[in-house]
């Protein structure tokens, strides 16, 4: 699938991507802003057509089926606000009216909703008063509430704070038990715990998608040493080296190797981290500038 956007014909914000994932659990996108993320989740939440190239949701096609599609899914865009003169519970009734659940019962997956995000509290409180990660909570209160096959997230914990950001990740691991949530973030850690499956995107195409150890399996060495900018890189026996934009390094390599460096780094004064690979780690590698090393 491409799409090329008719304000910038000569870049594609997706180029010819091509994948398939079990519509179950948590499937997460990342990659660094501009990757296509956004994109490619508002073509499969039927807020878009593709340019080139199309795709299915349990069979059905996102713009021939697009009618039906929306009845089983539930969508919260990266740019969704709430409307300021309405509380926290009229936004999501309201929602819910709009998407034919009777009033009765939508006031009550409204307030089971509120109180899975953390804002009971606040029901009843306009939207203008509370803060912006209490505004983000009830859009994601919102989709929750729709109880909907097929859920796109698109960033829904930007803004939080650390507590809340984990109180939200508890509730998504709850309804990925029995929906298909479509999640996008900046938060690699976030990626790590929730997916089931993973796809990185970089520059409008896929670099890697899998389970964290199938993409681990992408990576020969199973050791990361990170040096910040301005630390001399030592040379590297046996390992690979990726700098990135602003001039940090990261090397993977084995563990006697990594012992050796990390050594020869601390005796010359430098600060470094080493640790077993993670998303992180194999995000930085594949997406991040090639080293000469």
């Amino acid at each position: 699938m491409t799409k090329v956007y008719s304000a910038s014909a000569d870049k594609k914000a997706l180029d010819g991507v091509s994948l398939s994932v079990k519509a179950r659990g948590i499937f997460s996108l990342i990659g660094m802003n501009g990757a296509g993320k956004t994109t490619l989740v508002r073509i499969l939440a039927t807020q878009l057509e593709p340019t080139s190239g199309d795709a299915q949701l349990r069979g059905m096609d996102v713009v021939k089926d697009a009618k039906m599609l929306r009845e089983i899914i539930a969508s919260i865009p990266q740019e969704a606000r709430t409307i300021p003169w309405m509380t926290p519970m009229q936004t999501v009734g309201s929602y819910l009216l709009w998407r034919g659940v009777p009033y009765s019962e939508g006031r009550s997956r409204a307030a089971e909703a509120l109180a899975k995000v953390g804002i009971d509290g606040q029901r009843d409180t306009l939207n203008r008063k509370l803060s912006g990660g209490q505004r983000r909570k009830v859009m994601v209160a919102a989709v929750l509430a729709a109880d909907s096959d097929i859920t796109f997230l698109d960033e829904p914990t930007t803004g939080l704070d650390p507590i809340s950001r984990k109180e939200l990740w508890n509730s998504l691991e709850e309804i990925s038990r029995s929906h298909f949530l479509v999640l996008t973030t900046h938060y690699l850690e976030e990626a790590e715990q929730l997916a089931d499956t993973i796809a990185i995107l970089d520059r409008g195409k896929l670099a890697a998608m899998g389970t964290l150890n199938q993409l681990r399996s992408l990576v020969k060495h199973q050791y990361s040493i990170r040096l910040p900018a301005g630390v001399a890189i030592p040379e590297v026996k046996d390992g690979t080296v990726t700098t990135g934009t602003e001039g940090q390094a990261q090397i993977l390599t084995g563990e006697e190797e990594a012992y050796r460096l990390s050594a020869e780094l601390l005796r010359a004064g430098a600060r470094i981290s080493v640790s077993r690979i993670s998303l992180d780690d194999i995000f930085f590698h594949l997406v991040g500038e090639k080293g000469g090393k």
